[in-house]
């Protein structure tokens, strides 16, 4: 009798226990699922962006700074060519490979059906027209940084270029990185606007700089080391990373980096406007692309890009 009357007892301990273990699994699903949702840009500003009127001169210097076509041009693409943003640049990670898709203002290919508010929501916060995740291959991680002007100047600008009716390819990503609802966690973790470095006194030149280097420039995707999720190391901004390419690394920009340390400003200015380094050498690898555009701006902005490198903490 003492022992049939402790079964019902174990049995409301066994239910109970599948109830909190239950409710503990739905509660981390539901943070889970909150945490990963798409995050669009604010309403309010998205109207702010939205009742501006885009200069697509103003957007050119911008298109040029944040270096659109090294990715979404053709791979070889020259001259006038560089313009017709029909995608297709492979960009291998530890992910898998992602693939630039087409931008260009085909109504049915490319952006040509987007306004300027969906335009926004892309590069400010990495979030689709359909209101999925773009992968952060985009480097709306930098983009983040840019003012509501130069979103509409861009806009304004890529609506000008030549259409391409040449259809996007798809990333090739393994299970888990297929599922795009997972860069959500990417985005809780590492996705912010604020400065990368804290620069005390730092003078107009200076600040222009941060914003092209941390912004639009996005130098930091390729020059930063990541953590294996993904993420800038702490500490380490432009502190040179491994190549994605698989050969090499990527140099190490800031002051204290073994290639550039003797440069001075001028020296870097010079580099991005033409190509060779002080000692007459010649860009190579993906940086010839990168250089291109950076030609393309006007001289106080390839200043003012040197400037800010000279005066970020040594690494």
């Amino acid at each position: 009798m003492a022992a049939a009357t402790h079964r019902p007892a174990k049995a409301g301990l066994a239910a109970r226990l599948l109830a909190g273990v239950a409710a503990i699994a739905v509660t981390g699903a539901a943070t889970l699922w909150f945490v990963t949702a798409p995050k669009p840009v604010p309403a309010e500003r998205l109207s702010a962006i939205s009742a501006l009127t885009g200069d697509p001169e103003a957007g050119r210097r911008v298109f040029f700074a944040g270096g659109c076509t090294s990715c979404h041009a053709a791979p070889g693409s020259e001259g006038d060519q560089r313009l017709l943003l029909s995608g297709g640049v492979a960009l291998n990670s530890d992910f898998g490979t992602f693939v630039a898709p087409n931008i260009s203002p085909d109504p049915e290919a490319g952006i040509g059906g987007w306004e300027v508010s969906d335009f926004a929501n892309a590069m400010l916060a990495g979030v689709a027209p359909d209101g999925s995740h773009y992968y952060p291959s985009f480097p709306y991680g930098s983009y983040a940084r840019m003012s509501d002007r130069d979103v509409a100047d861009l806009f304004a600008f890529m609506k000008t270029l030549p259409a391409s009716s040449e259809a996007s390819k798809p990333h090739d990503l393994g299970f888990p990185f297929s599922i795009r609802r997972l860069v959500g966690g990417w985005k809780f973790l590492y996705l912010d606007d604020g400065p990368r470095v804290e620069l005390a006194n730092a003078d107009a030149a200076v600040a222009r700089g941060q914003y092209l280097v941390e912004g639009p420039g996005h130098c930091g995707e390729c020059h930063t080391p990541r953590g294996p999720l993904g993420g800038f190391r702490s500490g380490a901004w432009l502190a040179g990373a491994k190549n994605p390419d698989g050969e090499g690394t990527v140099p190490n920009i800031t002051p204290g980096g073994r290639d550039v340390s003797s440069w001075s400003a001028s020296d870097i200015a010079a580099y991005l406007e033409t190509g060779f380094t002080p000692d007459f050498d010649s860009v190579g690898g993906s940086m010839v692309e990168v250089q291109k555009n950076m030609a393309e701006l006007p001289a106080e902005d390839r200043a003012a890009i040197a400037a800010y490198l000279k005066a970020i903490p040594a690494r």
